[in-house]
């Protein structure tokens, strides 16, 4: 009778523990990342609503998002903000921004703009007290031209140095969404 090197053993042994533990049916639910074809951020303030969106139906395909803002924003005024994204590839549309707001603390918006244009404040919070993004304030500066760049961050380290005011620099995470679009102050 023939006997297996114990060594030989202690690797099949491993292997086969390694494989059956990499299966996917044992993983439990997963969080799939949702697709997000259309980001609306609205800036209302100075009597005027301001509507900005980028709308990308082929999500990662060939085609470029169209990306529309409906005027030009005023100087030295204050607009309350809002950011909304949507799933237009399906009917009715899914709204991500439900998921973003019921799962808060695994989400935050990051807005960049010039300081010469203008400022964001988050004017929402998580269940631990640390911003979401789906509201805030913006205060214009200066007359200038400039791109605002909307960012959704996926488990982004909230507690990380500036994340809370909105440097995404520390943040980690992964981007779920990101648009840029061009704005005028005059």
């Amino acid at each position: 009778m023939k006997y297996l090197n114990p060594t030989k053993s202690f690797i099949l042994l491993v292997s086969s523990l390694l494989v059956m533990s990499c299966s996917s049916d044992d993983n439990g639910p997963v969080n799939e990342e949702e697709l997000i074809t259309t980001v609306t951020t609205t800036l209302t303030g100075g009597g005027q609503v301001i509507t900005l969106t980028s709308r990308d139906l082929d999500g990662d395909g060939p085609n470029a998002p169209t990306v529309t803002v409906s005027g030009n924003l005023a100087v030295n005024t204050t607009y309350v903000g809002e950011v909304s994204f949507l799933n237009e590839t399906v009917t009715p549309a899914d709204n991500i921004t439900v998921e973003v707001e019921a799962e808060g603390e695994e989400h935050q918006i990051f807005y960049q703009l010039p300081t010469a244009l203008g400022t964001v404040v988050y004017t929402d919070t998580d269940l631990n007290g640390k911003p979401v993004g789906l509201n805030f304030t913006l205060t214009t500066g200066n007359a200038g031209t400039g791109n605002l760049t909307v960012i959704l961050r996926h488990l982004p380290n909230k507690s990380a140095a500036g994340v809370a005011t909105g440097d995404i620099t520390n943040a980690g995470g992964a981007t779920d969404a990101s648009v840029t679009y061009p704005l005028t102050v005059n």
